[in-house]
C-alpha cells in the first residue's frame, strides 16, 4: 500500500480548490483502465494539490478582479493552470535535487520508491522507480495546465496571447532551473549578480510575473498595464526566493517545514553562499558545503561561517532594497489603489515571512 497521509488544506475560495479537485479527480477515474500504478501516480498528485497555500493562484484572481475581470470561471481555470505549473516543477525540482521528502512528508518521488521498497525491490531500483514516476507525473501536471489554457473560453487573439505568456514563462524558469544546477556544480565561481538572475528567471517568473500578466491579459487591459505588473511581479519574486534562501539556511525547520541542512547538502548555491565564499574562513569549510551527509555539527559550523562573514546582513539589506524598489513601481503603476495595496501587502508579506 502507499503511504498516506492527512494532507493539510489551506484556507483557500473554494472555487480553486473544487475546480483542481474535479479536474484531477477526472483524470484519476480515467486512469482506472491502465495498471493499478498509473492510478496511484494521479492520487498522488491529488493529495499534492491539496495541500499549500495556493499563492500563485489566488494572486492572478485577486488581481484578475481588481482590473476589473469578471468572467469567474475563466479566471479560475487559468489560476488552476498556474497552480499546476507550480506542481510540475516541484516535482522535477524535488528529482533533480534527490529529495525524497518535502515538508516533511514522502513526495511522490519518495512515496513510490517506499512502495517498491516494501514490496522487497533493491534500494537503487526503488529510488529509479520513485524518480521515474515523479518525472512522468510532472510531464503530465505540465501539459494538463497546458491543456486547461487552451481550452479557455476566449477570443483567438486573446487565447494565443495566453498560451505565448505560459510558453514563455516555463522557457525562462527551465532555463533557471539549469543555470541552478549548472552553479552547484561549483565549476565557477559564482558572482552574486548571477545568482539574483536565476532566482528571477527560476521562481520569480513564473510564481508572481506569470499570475500577474496573465491576469492582466485575461481582464483585457492595456499592453502597458500588463508590462508594468510583470516588472513589478519580478521584483516581488527575487523577494520571496532571498527569503527562501534565508530560511532554507537560518529558519525554524517547525515553521518552514524544510530542514536547515537541505540546501547545504544540496550545495545549493545561493546568494548567501556566493557572498560568504569571499571570506576568509570559507576554504575552512569549503569541503562540507554540498557533503551529502553533512552532519548537524559541521552544518553549523558552515552557518557560523556564512553568518560572520555578513552574508545575511548582505541578503536582508538586499531584500529591503529590492522592496523599496518594488514600493516604487507599485506607486507608479497605472492601476487602482485597491490593487496598488494588494501589491504592497504581498511584497511585505514576502520580505517578512517565517514560513
Amino acid at each position: 500500500m502507499m503511504p498516506e497521509s492527512a494532507p493539510h488544506i489551506e484556507r483557500i475560495p473554494s472555487s480553486i480548490e473544487g475546480r483542481l479537485a474535479e479536474v484531477l479527480a477526472e483524470r484519476r477515474v480515467r486512469s482506472r483502465v491502465f495498471p493499478r500504478q498509473y492510478e496511484q501516480l494521479w492520487e498522488s498528485v491529488e493529495r499534492m494539490a491539496q495541500r499549500g497555500k495556493k499563492i500563485r493562484p489566488q494572486l492572478l484572481l485577486d488581481t484578475y478582479r481588481a482590473l476589473g475581470g469578471d468572467r469567474h470561471r475563466i479566471a479560475v481555470d487559468a489560476a488552476c493552470a498556474i497552480e499546476l505549473l507550480h506542481l510540475a516543477l516541484v516535482v522535477h525540482d524535488d528529482v533533480i535535487d534527490g529529495d525524497h521528502h518535502r515538508r516533511g512528508e514522502m513526495n511522490i518521488a519518495g512515496a513510490f520508491a517506499w512502495d517498491a521498497t516494501m514490496r522487497g525491490v533493491s534500494e537503487h531500483a526503488a529510488n529509479a522507480w520513485g524518480d521515474s514516476t515523479a518525472l512522468l507525473a510532472g510531464d503530465l501536471v505540465l501539459t494538463l495546465a497546458h491543456s486547461l489554457l487552451a481550452r479557455l473560453d476566449l477570443p483567438q487573439s486573446q487565447r494565443e496571447t495566453v498560451l505565448t505568456l505560459f510558453e514563455d514563462t516555463v522557457f525562462e524558469s527551465v532555463a533557471g532551473e539549469q543555470h541552478d544546477v549548472w552553479l552547484s556544480l561549483q565549476i565557477e565561481d559564482t558572482d552574486p549578480s548571477e545568482v539574483v538572475t536565476m532566482a528571477e528567471q527560476k521562481t520569480a517568473a513564473y510564481s508572481f510575473a506569470a499570475p500577474l500578466r496573465l491576469a492582466a491579459v485575461l481582464a483585457g487591459v492595456d499592453a502597458t498595464v500588463v508590462d508594468e505588473l510583470s516588472v513589478i511581479g519580478r521584483q516581488i519574486g527575487v523577494i520571496y526566493q532571498l527569503r527562501d534562501d534565508v530560511l532554507g539556511v537560518f529558519g525554524d525547520p517547525n515553521q518552514t517545514g524544510k530542514s536547515t541542512l537541505s540546501d547545504l547538502r544540496e550545495g545549493k548555491q545561493t546568494l548567501l553562499i556566493a557572498y560568504a565564499r569571499a571570506d576568509e574562513a570559507w576554504p575552512g569549510v569549503a569541503p562540507l558545503f554540498g557533503d551529502s551527509r553533512l552532519s548537524t555539527s559541521d552544518a553549523q559550523r558552515l552557518r557560523d561561517v556564512v553568518e560572520n562573514s555578513g552574508a545575511r546582513l548582505f541578503v536582508e539589506s538586499l531584500i529591503d532594497e529590492h522592496c523599496e524598489r518594488a514600493f516604487g513601481l507599485i506607486e507608479e503603476a497605472t492601476i487602482s489603489s485597491a490593487l496598488k495595496d494588494q501589491l504592497t501587502a504581498l511584497a511585505t508579506r514576502c520580505s517578512s515571512r517565517v514560513s
